[in-house]
Formats: structure tokens, C-alpha cells, sequence
């Protein structure tokens, strides 16, 4: 028997791991199986190059749970070690083992899976462990060995009777991690960290329904046996190539990450890249909701096939991760936790690279089906329209696919766009104004005056629509955006010579002084317009600037735009045209004259949605007594 101190630079080295090696204890068990498929692949490698002389056979991993015995149990059939490997590996703690066989083999190991790079990822064990035991027998011929340690400096290393290759690791569960001795906790852990990894995990067994013999009765019980349970898929759909996968293992692949969503995602992208870094994935494009924030934390990192975390922010650009999948990659650089991301030029590269590979995707499904495309555009359009205002490349490219809906049931490319409209909307410094809605049934009767104008209306009704175009309005030559019931459309409903009047200059002197004593001038602009007879009599708009602050005021609330409060003021345009406004100018009592413009003023902040509470009540009640 061999004693012997663990060669560490502190004394106090294992409670420093107890307490601070990792943030999440559990990860103990992904370390441990993680070192386990390390040693798998190793032997898999060196059979395949002829330096182990042993048949690799179907090797797989098994995790057993002794919760009597308070052990938990982790066996691997991998390369093993003889006991001066363990001296070497096991007892000079942060020494990498990974990285030594990656030194030694690297021109043939590139593709070999490797995962460790730290040479910590043994110790996390004794995190939840107050005993570590590793029997182990290499795939050399020579004698296994057995290494104790009770979690001191202090080990034991002597010979056992282990006869199969591979290691096993015994954990005695401290008292204060008895929830590690739990069924299912552990295959909770399983399924989190190491659902896909390359080498297939045992845990327990599961009970498999047989097909009934061809004599049984109807009654008979239907028969059953009891089968290995495998916990993973070693080969998920993104280790495969494109070529080999059609629609339907996409989809079966999106259901087995996530079995408790019951839509189908609109389209995927399949990442797969091997220069000037290595990263595969599969990114989905799921049915979008109006809030961001819930759609976010979708994306799954991977190491290896090992689980990471589901919070990439920095690999994927921050408009991306509203989508759903899988992304790994071994060269995205991790600390020793594997918790979060270092940012660094590597990262940088990954990021810049899905966004491309995402717009060139989205250009490519807008070019072979875009009737296809314009039918999942209300689904997909957050995502483009926060990629185009968060990164520029991507904005850039967007010009070939973004969409700009009309009204109408229409799309249109921004350039088709400017091209239907050019001949139609531009005013003095030809500057094009493009008209757009937000709600089609609230500005239903400035629309239908716009379009009686012969104006195109765009319906853009995303949250994030004012700061899209005021992107647009500073990247895009001569162009500015106006919704349809903001202040520009004084100028689209006027008569056609805006000098005709039926009210005298005295008249109208007359009709704004009135106006400007009854209407609150806190709240609204009186504005008097020529307008069509047939037009409304008071109409209520916004100036287009005032309301687009309010707007991206709103949408900022989480951060992202957000800016001080912005106060409520619109504009009421009084049609001078109108019957209804001459015969208020003409009534004789000042009282009705109020009561008229009251119930007007109030029927057009109704048609806005600006009438509430007890002045809706008071609107109610007087529109009943002039009806009586």
C-alpha cells in the first residue's frame, strides 16, 4: 500500500473546493460523467490510430444510486488508469489530463471530443462527498488500482481486484447532500447536463410493453419486461450533417427539446462550420409573442455535447435569442465552472458568423417561397425587426427580406415600396413621406381618408416599430414615416386648393377664440383646416415627433430604449368646411355652443381611445340627454 500528501500548493484546498470551485454543487455529476466520456472517447481514438490493442466494443456509462449505503456510483468502460497515472493525474490537482493527451495527439485528436481542459472537474466530487473512492483497471496490461481519499491532503493508494477496464467512482454523500441520493434528482441532473452526451448513459432500468402472443385472450394482461435504462441521445440531430436530415427529424428534434411546447417552430438553421472555428447547432424560429423578454433563454450551450447553460448571451448576437436550439461549440472559452462566457475575439467571431448564416437563411426561404415567408411574417418580424435595429450588418442585410405589410393585406420590400409610392407622396423638398398604421380598427377612419387620398398605409403594429423607423428615417435617403393619425394628415385631407373656405377670415378669427376658451389647452393644439365637407368635423392627431418619444418611452421600460416621461399633448383639427362647425359658429346661446363643441371634442377623443373614466361617464350621460 502507497500513502502520500496530494501534491497542492494550500493546505486548506478542499473546503476552498467545497465552497467555491462552483456556484451550483450539482454540477458534480456533469463533471464526473464528463471526465468519464473523456476517458470513453480517449480509448476510442487510440483503438482507431492502433495504440490500444483492446476491442472498444459498445462501451457505455452507468450511474447507480446506493441510498442505504448513502453511495452513488459513477462506472465507466474507458481507458482506465494504472496507479501511477492516478499519482500523476488524481493526486496533483489542476494538472489536465485532457489537456496532456490533446498535447500529445493533437494532429490526430481534433475530432475526438475531448472535453476537460481544466483538471479540476474530478474534485467538484467532493463538493457533495466527505469520501471519493476510484477503482480503476487501464487498458494496459497491468493491475488495477484503488485511491481513497477522505477529502484531507491525505490519500490511499493501493492494488484491487478489478478485472474489466474502465473506472468507477464512489462518492460517500455527505450528510448535507443527501438530496443526491434521490432517484430523481439525479435523473433530473442527467437529463439537464448530459441528455446528448456521445456516449450512452445507464441509470436504473425502465419497463418496455411486449406485443401480446398470438394465443393470448383479450383479458391477458399485456406483457412487459424490464430494460436498461438509457437516459440520452448520443447522436442529436445537430452532430449530423444537413445533407442527412430531412423536415420531420428537425421537427423531432425540436420536440425533444422541448416536449412541453405544443407548436411547431416556423423554419430551422442548421449551423455547421469547422473555419476559422469549430460550431454546429440548430436554431429554430418559433411562433413569437409580443413580450421579448419571455421569449429570451431558449437557446441551449453545449460543449461537446456536454450542457453548459441556456444563457448565451455574448455568443449569440441579443436579437437571436429569442430563438430556440442548440448551439456547441468547443472553442468557446469558459472558465472553470463552465458558467459564463469570457468575451474574447473567438466569441466575437461566432457571433458575427450566426448572424450571418441567420440573414442569409432568411434571404434564402424569401427567395424560393415568399408567399410561404409573407405568411409567417407577423411570427417572425420581432426578431428582424430588433435584429436590424441591434446590429448593423444584419440591418444591412435585411434590405432583401424585411417586409413592410400594407393595410391592405400587401408586402413589400423596402424598395418595392419606394418604388409603388415614389410618383404619389412627396412634398416640397421631395422628400417621401410614407404613411403607416399601428391599429387598423382605431385609425380604421384615417385610413380610410388616406386611402380615399390614394395614399398606400403600412401597417406596422410590432412594439418596437417607432424606433424601426426612426432607423430607417436616419439610414435611408429622403424619407420620413408618419402614422396615419398623426399631425400629417392635415395636409392629406385638405381640399386640393387649400384656400377655399366656407368661413370668412373674421369667421374663422371668431371660431378660434371660442375653441381655445372651451377646449383645455394642457391637453390639446386647436388647429383650423380646410378641409373635404365630408371629413369630421373635429379630429384628433398627435404630433408625429411627441408621439413616437412616448412610444419608445414605453417600449423602454426594460432598458432598452427607455428615456424620461414625455408629456400628453395632440393637436384637434377643426374641419372649417364642416356643416356641423358652421353651425356651432352660428348657434346663438354660448351654452349650447359649448355643448356642441364638448360632445365633438369628445366623440373624436373617443375615435382615439382617449375617452375614459368619469369623463366617459359625463359623455354618456350627455349624449343621452341630447338624444331626449
Amino acid at each position: 500500500m502507497t500513502k502520500g500528501n496530494i501534491n497542492v500548493s494550500v493546505e486548506n484546498i478542499f473546503p476552498l473546493i467545497k465552497k467555491f470551485l462552483y456556484s451550483d454543487h450539482e454540477i458534480f455529476l456533469r463533471e464526473l460523467i464528463s471526465n468519464a466520456t473523456d476517458a470513453t472517447l480517449k480509448l476510442k481514438h487510440l483503438t482507431n490510430i492502433g495504440e490500444s490493442k483492446v476491442e472498444y466494443g459498445n462501451p457505455q456509462i452507468e450511474v447507480k444510486v446506493d441510498k442505504d449505503a448513502k453511495k452513488l456510483h459513477i462506472i465507466d468502460q474507458g481507458l482506465g488508469m494504472t496507479a501511477e497515472e492516478v499519482e500523476k493525474y488524481i493526486n496533483q490537482v489542476a494538472f489536465s489530463g485532457a489537456e496532456e493527451f490533446l498535447d500529445k495527439y493533437k494532429d490526430s485528436a481534433q475530432d475526438a471530443g475531448i472535453i476537460g481542459h481544466f483538471g479540476l472537474g474530478f474534485y467538484s466530487a467532493f463538493m457533495v462527498a466527505d469520501k471519493v473512492e476510484i477503482i480503476t483497471k487501464s487498458h494496459k496490461d497491468e493491475v488495477a488500482a484503488h485511491w481513497t481519499c477522505d477529502g484531507s491532503p491525505e490519500y490511499t493508494l493501493e492494488e484491487a481486484d478489478k478485472t474489466d477496464r474502465g473506472t468507477e467512482i464512489i462518492l460517500h454523500i455527505a450528510e448535507d447532500s443527501t438530496e443526491f441520493l434521490e432517484d430523481s434528482r439525479i435523473s433530473e441532473l442527467l437529463l439537464k447536463y448530459n441528455k446528448f452526451m456521445p456516449v450512452p448513459i445507464k441509470f436504473g432500468t425502465k419497463t418496455e410493453t411486449l406485443p401480446k402472443p398470438e394465443d393470448a385472450k383479450e383479458d391477458d394482461p399485456t406483457p412487459t419486461q424490464e430494460v436498461e435504462n438509457i437516459i440520452n441521445n448520443p447522436n442529436p440531430a445537430w452532430t449530423k450533417q444537413p445533407a442527412d436530415l430531412e423536415e420531420e427529424d428537425y421537427k423531432n428534434f425540436y420536440r425533444e427539446l422541448y416536449p412541453m411546447q405544443f407548436e411547431e417552430p416556423l423554419f430551422n438553421i442548421h449551423l455547421n462550420v469547422d473555419y476559422p472555428f469549430n460550431l454546429t447547432g440548430i436554431l429554430y424560429f418559433p411562433k413569437m409573442s409580443a413580450d421579448m423578454q419571455i421569449q429570451k433563454d431558449k437557446i441551449q450551450l453545449y460543449q461537446n455535447q456536454v450542457f453548459v447553460t441556456d444563457n448565451v448571451e455574448g455568443i449569440v448576437p441579443e436579437f437571436l435569442t429569442m430563438l430556440c436550439g442548440v448551439i456547441d461549440s468547443p472553442d468557446i472559452p469558459l472558465n472553470v465552472s463552465r458558467s459564463y462566457l469570457q468575451a474574447d475575439g473567438a466569441v466575437k467571431k461566432i457571433s458575427s458568423y450566426i448572424t450571418r448564416k441567420v440573414a442569409d437563411k432568411l434571404k434564402s426561404l424569401f427567395n424560393n417561397n415568399r408567399e410561404d415567408f409573407e405568411a409567417k411574417w407577423n411570427d417572425i418580424k420581432i426578431v428582424i425587426e430588433y435584429g436590424m435595429l441591434s446590429e448593423e450588418k444584419f440591418f444591412e442585410k435585411a434590405d432583401a427580406f424585411a417586409l413592410y405589410p400594407t393595410v391592405d393585406g400587401k408586402y413589400y420590400t423596402f424598395e418595392e415600396l419606394t418604388n409603388a409610392i415614389k410618383a404619389k407622396q412627396t412634398d416640397k423638398d421631395d422628400k417621401m413621406v410614407i404613411l403607416y398604421a399601428s391599429n387598423k380598427d382605431e385609425q380604421h377612419g384615417y385610413i380610410q381618408a388616406a386611402k380615399e387620398k390614394n395614399y398606400e398605409v403600412l401597417l406596422l403594429d410590432s412594439p418596437i416599430v417607432s424606433h424601426l423607423i426612426q432607423k430607417l428615417e436616419t439610414t435611408k435617403e429622403n424619407i420620413s414615416f408618419a402614422r396615419v393619425d398623426g399631425d400629417h394628415i392635415d395636409n392629406l385631407i385638405k381640399k386640393e386648393d387649400t384656400t377655399i373656405s366656407k368661413l370668412s377670415e373674421d369667421e374663422k378669427t371668431s371660431l378660434d377664440e371660442l375653441l381655445k376658451e372651451v377646449v383645455p389647452s394642457e391637453k390639446f393644439t386647436v388647429q383650423l383646416e380646410a378641409m373635404d365637407s365630408g371629413a369630421s368635423p373635429f379630429m384628433i392627431t398627435q404630433p408625429e415627433f411627441m408621439r413616437r418619444m412616448k412610444e419608445m418611452q414605453q417600449t423602454g421600460g426594460g432598458g432598452m430604449f427607455g428615456m424620461g416621461n414625455m408629456p400628453e399633448m395632440y393637436n384637434l383639427v377643426v374641419n372649417t368646411n364642416s356643416e356641423l362647425v358652421g353651425e356651432i359658429l352660428n348657434t346663438k346661446t354660448r351654452k349650447k355652443q359649448e355643448r356642441l363643441i364638448n360632445q365633438s371634442l369628445d366623440l373624436a377623443r373617443l375615435s382615439q381611445g382617449l375617452l375614459k373614466g368619469e369623463e366617459l361617464t359625463n359623455f354618456i350621460k350627455r349624449s343621452y340627454d341630447m338624444i331626449k
